[in-house]
């Protein structure tokens, strides 16, 4: 069967940035020339190419060598692995560029839903093997998993593809194999919702 183009993600490099994203990098470039920064001339081209950007491509390198970025403290790759006990990554956690996750005996659950995430694409590689890998994302997010062989498990993909990502959300590409157990990638639950609207409310 032929995949349909229209699922196919468009890397983040290449969506359009906003009249709002284009604003708050000339902001964020003209403190950085009140900060010593940038000089005249460097502030002048590049609040130009920013007025003038089009995508995230043109965009994200005006800024990228400034304080703050996410580029200046990247977070090692994570391997994350089951073992007897089951393992987890929820709540508020720095999100790496390469996850690894093994299922083994007692199952991986990546939740996704409470952080905050600046890159652009992250690569989760699953293998669901006995117990099987769980992936929970907030709504929005873009999970592209084509890459996966489904193995006897099973791929279950429940999330859906937003016509144009988020600002500030990433692209997450899911490969690996889902073993006897299978990998799962769905939003929240109900009671994860009730969870969520209650950290939100402390």
């Amino acid at each position: 069967m032929t995949a349909d183009a229209s699922n196919t993600p468009v890397p983040r490099d290449q969506l359009r940035v906003s009249h709002e994203e284009r604003d708050a990098v000339v902001e964020r470039l003209r403190d950085a020339a009140a900060d010593g920064r940038l000089d005249i001339d460097e502030l002048e081209d590049r609040v130009g190419r920013a007025l003038t950007a089009k995508t995230y491509g043109e965009l994200a390198p005006l800024t990228a060598d400034l304080p703050g970025s996410a580029a200046l403290a990247p977070v090692p790759p994570l391997v994350i692995k089951s073992g007897m006990q089951g393992a987890s990554r929820t709540g508020r956690w720095k999100v790496p560029a390469k996850i690894t996750a093994h299922g083994g005996m007692a199952g991986v659950r990546l939740d996704f839903t409470r952080v905050e995430c600046a890159l652009p694409e992250v690569e989760i590689e699953a293998y669901g093997e006995m117990a099987g890998v769980t992936i929970v994302v907030p709504e929005g997010w873009w999970v592209d998993s084509d890459d996966v062989d489904p193995g006897v498990g099973g791929l279950r993909n429940k999330t859906l593809h937003p016509e144009t990502l988020r600002p500030g959300t990433p692209l997450l590409r899911v490969t690996g194999k889902g073993g006897m157990a299978g990998i799962t990638i769905r939003y929240p639950n109900f009671l994860e919702r009730r969870r969520l609207e209650k950290a939100k409310g402390q």
